[in-house]
């Protein structure tokens, strides 16, 4: 076999509203569980509860995926600030920090953390 190699470059990340995206598929999940929940023991009858369950599953990693594309998100607009006037926010070394590349409680150099990400 010969070795694969990519003749095209990988295209751009697409990015659109995925926190509406996530929310509506989650909210779709939970409505699909809600709905099937009267028809439970029809279900049971023919061995389809996990049809039940699977939209409970949806609908729960649905809301880790919420937490987690809204978490992106704020680190997203985070990192794309400008720096504050008195020397605060992204792009700056903030109070507390040692200089470039510091990974101190104020710094913004690389392996800092983001808003909300608590450095150990």
């Amino acid at each position: 076999m010969a070795k694969w190699t990519p003749k095209h470059e990988a295209p751009e990340p697409l990015e659109g509203p995925v926190v509406a995206t996530i929310t509506g598929g989650t909210i779709i999940w939970f409505v699909l569980f809600v709905v099937q929940l009267p028809f439970y023991g029809w279900f049971a009858d023919h061995g389809h509860t996990w049809w039940v369950w699977t939209c409970l599953a949806g609908g729960g990693l649905g809301l880790i995926g919420i937490w987690y594309v809204r978490r992106r998100d704020a680190a997203i607009r985070w990192a794309a600030a400008p720096p504050e006037p008195d020397g605060s926010g992204p792009g700056s070394a903030g109070p507390g920090s040692t200089g470039p590349g510091s990974t101190g409680p104020g710094s913004t150099g690389p392996g800092a953390s983001g808003p909300g990400v608590v450095s150990r």
